[in-house]
């Protein structure tokens, strides 16, 4: 009798561990649910890569690995028919926004150019890579020619009419320009930075791809620094949804990049020229896709070693680090749209900072960065990045992780229902909890549980850098 008890248990163990074989060969291990560690960079890191693959816009590649995600947006095009296919939607709904989609292109470069070696420990440089060619490609495509840049397609009031899978959209998708009748410094200057420090990524892997990228970005420069204006008096619904009040940084912003792309000096000097012109030298108190001052103040403090710059890139770290608001349980809070990225923007930030001799306490901002990014990843007692940690979001606003596998229907009803989404947008940081640490998982309450690209941008970077110092201090 004993013997068969111990017969039947032997060989239910050994059919259970079949059947969790099968589970692990049918769902790759980036859909396993992680240990939770809050000090996991490495996991974090590959995650927040794979949010990018979920906003895919166009004709996907076969190695895509998402398996709710499939071609969306092919008949996206030009006022003249130009093909305007790919790129990133913004966010949970399906316009592709070219002014946030450079920022982030951006300080994605930032990171990789400055953090290579903690990608290539973790085997993420190659994800990277294509994470920031899917948007270069794309900006490729909108700069038509060289005084004519599409910043958008899709309309946020038409595009706010559906709700369900990009796969499915049934609405018109207009496409908007600037050109130099209807100029746009801060976007035309903003993807030449995208673009120059997306150059420096590929320089080595892809030099002719490098090249192509700098030359777009040499012109796109040129037009935004000749015809000036504010690209929201071009496009369509640009100021409500994503203002821009000035242009002098981005234009600053694209020169550095394009100096330390290039290293011509006339670059440096048009640079150092905006910083001053446009009294780029005063602290500001934030960094994100509409103010680029703190951004510039430690790129021109990295570049140049000056002590103007220097001086510029400390006084907003100690001002973050020793002043800026925090909630009871540490985070930093500048605005509640957005809260966890400007926390997890100036942690980045800082981070480049940190690196750059005669700007402030090293150690200090490094330690600021890792309780920044600790709260996002548990620290403030749960997860705010979908699908990892503990009690993780699980309604983020966000259209097409909210419908159910095909061929099931989707739409508004999907919206008000409340319930987890069915598919797990993993990797992605939500908007976050409000100055009182409090936090409501409700899709619709958009305040708390949008994602968007840029939210995951200073963030991912951020990871990037503290995982470089893990890296660094191993070897």
């Amino acid at each position: 009798m004993k013997l068969n008890m111990f017969v039947t248990c032997v060989t239910a163990l050994i059919l259970i561990s079949i059947a969790l074989v099968d589970v692990i060969n049918a769902n790759p291990p980036y859909y396993v649910k992680p240990i939770e560690d809050e000090n996991d960079y490495a996991r974090v890191l590959e995650l927040s890569l794979l949010f990018y693959e979920a906003q895919r816009s166009g004709k996907l590649p076969k190695n895509n690995r998402i398996p709710w995600r499939g071609d969306s947006a092919l008949n996206d095009h030009g006022l003249n028919g130009e093909d305007l296919t790919g790129g990133y939607y913004d966010a949970g709904d399906f316009v592709k926004f070219g002014f946030t989609m450079a920022s982030t292109t951006t300080l994605l470069a930032w990171g990789a150019v400055s953090w290579s070696e903690a990608y290539t420990a973790v085997g993420q440089l190659d994800e990277l890579r294509d994470a920031i060619k899917w948007a270069t490609d794309y900006f490729i495509k909108c700069h038509v020619s060289e005084n004519v840049f599409y910043g958008q397609v899709g309309d946020f009031s038409l595009d706010h009419t559906f709700w369900g899978r990009p796969e499915e959209l049934n609405t018109t998708r207009p496409a908007y320009k600037i050109d130099s009748e209807h100029p746009g410094s801060d976007l035309a200057g903003e993807t030449a930075a995208a673009l120059a420090a997306s150059s420096m990524v590929f320089r080595d892997h892809d030099p002719k791809y490098s090249a192509r990228c700098l030359k777009h970005a040499k012109e796109l420069y040129k037009f935004a620094n000749r015809y000036r204006g504010l690209y929201h008096e071009a496009i369509r619904g640009a100021a409500q949804y994503y203002e821009s009040t000035d242009y002098g940084d981005e234009l600053a912003w694209a020169a550095a990049w394009l100096f330390k792309a290039t290293n011509d000096t006339m670059y440096l000097e048009d640079a150092e020229h905006h910083y001053q012109h446009f009294h780029l030298k005063e602290r500001p108190n934030e960094f994100f896709y509409n103010k680029k001052v703190a951004g510039v103040q430690v790129l021109l403090a990295q570049l140049t070693g000056q002590q103007e710059y220097q001086k510029a890139a400390r006084a907003f770290c100690d001002f973050s680090v020793r002043q800026q608001k925090r909630t009871s349980k540490g985070l930093l809070y500048i605005d509640k749209f957005g809260t966890l990225c400007h926390a997890a923007n100036v942690a980045f930030v800082c981070l480049e900072a940190a690196d750059v001799p005669g700007v402030g306490d090293p150690e200090e901002y490094r330690e600021f960065a890792k309780q920044q990014i600790y709260y996002m990843l548990g620290g403030g007692g749960r997860s705010y990045v979908v699908g990892w940690g503990r009690n993780p979001p699980k309604q983020p606003h966000h259209a097409a992780s909210s419908c159910p596998d095909r061929p099931a229907t989707c739409g508004w009803s999907e919206f008000d229902k409340d319930a987890s989404n069915p598919q797990i947008l993993y990797g992605a940081l939500v908007s976050g909890p409000d100055e009182a640490d409090e936090f409501h998982d409700h899709r619709e309450d958009y305040v708390y549980t949008e994602v968007t690209l840029d939210y995951n941008a200073g963030f991912t970077s951020a990871v990037a850098g503290l995982l470089q110092l893990r890296v660094k201090s191993t070897t």
